[in-house]
C-alpha cells in the first residue's frame, strides 16, 4: 500500500473518530456531576469506617492483596519472598508460600463460589511469569503447581476466571487468557500502547477491562479476543480499574491523583474524583467499590485511603492508619470489610 494510500485512510479515520466525538456530546444532555447537584441525594457521611484488625507478618513492602470468596480468607503478596493467606477474622495465617522471585506484584484468590475453600492463589512480577499454587497440597513448603510463561515483561495483575483459567496483565502491553491445567495460551488482547497495569473481571465473566500506561482504559470481550471499547480522559498512567457492582460501568485511578468513573452504556467518564484544587496531589494505586456502589474507595501514595461518595463525587473520609504508601485494598464479597495493603508491611481491616 502506498504512502499516500496510507495517509489518506489516516485522515479518514480522524475525521470519522471526530464525528463520533461530536454525535456523542450532541447527546449528552447532562453529566453525573450536574444531575446529583440538582437532587437531595447527597450521601450523609455516617461513622467513619475503623480498623478493626491488623494483619502482621510481612517483613516488607505489600504489593497486592485479594479477598476469597469465602469472606473470611485473603491472599497478600510481599517483597519479603512469601505469599501468605490470612484469616481476616483470627488475624491468623493458615498458610505461608515461598516464592521463586521476590519481586512479586500482584495475587488472586480463586473465586470458587461451589466450594468455600477456594483451593488456588497466583501470582507474578519482575520473573514475568504467572505461578499456580493449590493450597490443599500436601508438600512442605508448598511447589508451584503451574509456571505459565509467555509474557516478555513483568506480570502487573492477574485474575482467576475459573479454577481452570486466569487473566493476566503485563508490561509488555498485553493481556493473556490462560488454560491452567494445559499451561497454554488461549487468547492474547494486543491493542494497549502502553504497561497494562491493572485488570477488572466483569461479574459475568464475559468482559474484562483494563488500565494502561498509555492514560486508557479498554473493555474486552473475553470470547472474540477484541477490544470493544476504549476510555480516555486521565493525564497519566491508569494503575488500577474495578468494576461497578452491576458490571455496567467501572472506575479508573491514575497517577494523575484523579479516579474517574465510566459508564459503559453511555461510553463515556460520568465521574471525576478528585479534580485539581481538591487536595489531591498523590498517585492513585487501588481502587474498589461497596457492595452496593454508593462507596468508592482509592489508595493513594500518601499513606491514606479515600472514601468517595460515588454518585456525588464528594470525598466523604480520608482513613489514615498506615505509614507508608497504601499499595493495594478490597472489598470482601458481602460488603462488611475492606482491606488496605501497604508498604509498610501491614495489612488493615476496615469496617
Amino acid at each position: 500500500m502506498s504512502k499516500d494510500k496510507i495517509e489518506a485512510l489516516q485522515k479518514q479515520i480522524k475525521t470519522l473518530k471526530d464525528q463520533i466525538k461530536t454525535n456523542r456530546d450532541d447527546k449528552n444532555d447532562t453529566t453525573l456531576a450536574k444531575y446529583m447537584a440538582d437532587h437531595t441525594n447527597e450521601l450523609v457521611a455516617g461513622e467513619k469506617p475503623k480498623t478493626r484488625r491488623t494483619l502482621k507478618g510481612h517483613l516488607a513492602k505489600i504489593y497486592a492483596m485479594h479477598w476469597s470468596a469465602n469472606q473470611v480468607h485473603l491472599v497478600s503478596a510481599s517483597q519479603d519472598g512469601k505469599l501468605l493467606v490470612w484469616d481476616a477474622l483470627t488475624t491468623n495465617k493458615t498458610h505461608a508460600v515461598p516464592l521463586r522471585s521476590s519481586w512479586v506484584m500482584t495475587c488472586a484468590f480463586e473465586q470458587n463460589t461451589s466450594n468455600s475453600n477456594a483451593q488456588f492463589v497466583a501470582c507474578g512480577g519482575l520473573d514475568n511469569t504467572c505461578s499456580i499454587y493449590n493450597l490443599n497440597s500436601k508438600e512442605v513448603p508448598i511447589r508451584a503447581l503451574r509456571e505459565l510463561n509467555a509474557h516478555t515483561g513483568y506480570l502487573s495483575s492477574c485474575r482467576f476466571l475459573s479454577e481452570k483459567q486466569i487473566l493476566t496483565g503485563s508490561g509488555d502491553m498485553t493481556c493473556i487468557l490462560w488454560d491452567i491445567d494445559a499451561n497454554t495460551k488461549i487468547k492474547e488482547f494486543t491493542e494497549h500502547d502502553g504497561d497494562v497495569m491493572s485488570v477488572s473481571l466483569a461479574p459475568d465473566m464475559k468482559t474484562f477491562v483494563s488500565g494502561a500506561c498509555d492514560s486508557t482504559a479498554k473493555l474486552w470481550d473475553i470470547a472474540s479476543g477484541k477490544c470493544v471499547q476504549t476510555f480516555t480522559g486521565h493525564t497519566g498512567d491508569i494503575n488500577a480499574v474495578g468494576f461497578f457492582p452491576s458490571g455496567l460501568a467501572f472506575a479508573t485511578g491514575s497517577d494523575d491523583a484523579t479516579c474517574r468513573l465510566f459508564d459503559i452504556r453511555a461510553d463515556r467518564e460520568m465521574q471525576v474524583f478528585g479534580q485539581a484544587g481538591e487536595g489531591e496531589t498523590t498517585g492513585v494505586t487501588s481502587v474498589d467499590f461497596s457492595h452496593s456502589g454508593r462507596y468508592l474507595f482509592a489508595g493513594y501514595d500518601d499513606c491514606t485511603c479515600g472514601q468517595w461518595d460515588s454518585l456525588v463525587g464528594k470525598k466523604l473520609s480520608s482513613l489514615e492508619g498506615h505509614d507508608n504508601r497504601v499499595s493495594c485494598l478490597g472489598v470482601n464479597v458481602d460488603g462488611t470489610a475492606l482491606c488496605t495493603g501497604s508498604w509498610d508491611g501491614l495489612l488493615k481491616i476496615w469496617a
